[in-house]
């Protein structure tokens, strides 16, 4: 099963990171990118389609080199030979997709189709980290035999509420309350082939556009996540997953090093 990270937002809104994509932002010398993949790897999916947009180059550069990234290496300057130490990498394949600068959320999954091919798949952000269960996720997917499964947490603080029902089902389009039984969209999705009928390609929002039009439906599954989850999104969270990094206490961690 592939997972579809959407990595093409514009520059990102930290301080000392402003000319790069935020996917490429740093947490403890590792781009959260890095950690979004790392988590995925560990149920499982290392199959990775990256949409890239502004700067995608950098985000190719980073695949391109990957091998010697995390490796110590000597370099011939005479002869421009390179000679890996301690070489280690990932057993992943990725693919690095150019969806385009300004391009929706829609229009970059719409844009991957043909590496998606007949497959259930994963969508998620490339700027969320979470101790998220990923293969619960998939399972409640396929038991409940729905085109969507959309992750839903409680609200860091500045989320917009997704109008969640006692039986799950989203009521009306909209924001809700604030209140402790809150949700909103934790950045990961299981979709079937056939949410690609509900993709318009515009600038809505994904959860907005397919949320509304297939719960109407009955074609939608909220899988509530209970734990840890956050987008990295202001300098403050940033120094908060920092914080937490260098501390040995991040708890979207899940893998062994």
């Amino acid at each position: 099963m592939k997972v579809v990270i959407l990595a093409g937002g514009l520059p990102s809104t930290l301080k000392q990171d402003e000319k790069i994509p935020k996917p490429m932002a740093e947490i403890g010398g590792r781009p959260i990118l890095w950690h979004i993949m790392k988590q995925y790897a560990y149920y499982g999916y290392t199959e990775f389609i990256i949409c890239t947009g502004y700067k995608g180059e950098m985000i190719k550069d980073y695949f391109m080199n990957f091998y010697i990234y995390q490796s110590d290496i000597t370099v011939d300057l005479q002869t421009n030979q390179v000679e890996v130490h301690r070489k280690k990498t990932e057993s992943w394949d990725v693919i690095v997709a150019d969806t385009g600068r300004d391009a929706s959320a829609s229009e970059r999954i719409l844009s991957v189709r043909e590496y998606l091919k007949r497959d259930t798949f994963l969508v998620t952000y490339g700027d969320c980290v979470s101790d998220m269960d990923i293969s619960d996720m998939v399972a409640q997917h396929k038991k409940e035999g729905k085109l969507a499964t959309f992750a839903v947490a409680n609200p860091t603080g500045r989320n917009k509420i997704i109008p969640v029902g006692h039986n799950g089902v989203i009521k009306r389009s909209g924001m809700g309350d604030n209140s402790p039984n809150a949700w909103v969209n934790a950045c990961s999705m299981v979709f079937e082939q056939g949410v690609f009928q509900y993709l318009k390609g515009d600038e809505a929002l994904l959860e907005e556009e397919m949320l509304n039009r297939l719960s109407a439906e009955g074609g939608t599954s909220l899988y509530c996540h209970n734990g840890f989850w956050t987008p990295m999104e202001t300098v403050r969270d940033k120094t908060l997953l920092e914080s937490m990094w260098k501390q040995g206490k991040a708890p979207w961690k899940v893998w062994e090093d």
